[in-house]
């Protein structure tokens, strides 16, 4: 028998205070945060913004695995985007020799913890309520935001996984 521990999160159960309909966004997304954790320990942050085949850097995926969670769950509180995150949006994936891998991954850690506060305290009786993205409005609801954090992170994070190991192969001395 597999340790509880090492399962995947989705296996290990019911998580505490989580709505029935959105144990699945909360799995993904802390399913997600493990990954990143242990795929990225010793990735080195000289390899950050490294762009091989001219694909999104590792920076830019974790920069914007923490932005899309933020917005998306703002959306769903429905809340329009801060100056601060429309700023955080404009700056993903500029190189920025001042952020770190432990830095960024920590920010992510981060914005998973504020996405399960929100997830815990979501009366899923508004599920299917509108809620407009964007300048736009296009329509969408709190459902539908949610889920889609949980699919556009595991599509980022999946997309990461691959350039980091891209990046550290062309680097690694001959």
């Amino acid at each position: 028998m597999i340790p509880l521990d090492n399962r995947e999160v989705w296996l290990r159960g019911p998580l505490p205070d989580v709505p029935p309909l959105l144990q699945p966004v909360a799995h993904a997304l802390l399913q997600a945060r493990d990954e990143l954790y242990l795929q990225l320990q010793e990735f080195p942050d000289t390899l950050l913004w490294e762009r091989p085949a001219s694909v999104a850097s590792v920076g830019f995926h974790l920069q914007h695995l923490t932005g899309v969670l933020d917005r998306t769950f703002t959306y769903a509180r429905g809340e329009a985007l801060s100056p601060a995150q429309l700023e955080a949006l404009a700056a993903e994936g500029k190189p920025n020799d001042t952020l770190t891998t432990s830095g960024l991954v920590s920010l992510f850690d981060q914005q998973v913890d504020r996405a399960l506060i929100q997830l815990r305290t979501t009366d899923e009786s508004t599920l299917t309520q509108f809620r407009g993205v964007g300048r736009a409005q296009l329509p969408s609801t709190v459902i539908g935001l949610l889920v889609h954090a949980a699919e556009h992170t595991t599509r980022h994070l999946g997309q990461l996984l691959v350039t980091r190991r891209i990046v550290q192969r062309l680097n690694q001395p001959v």
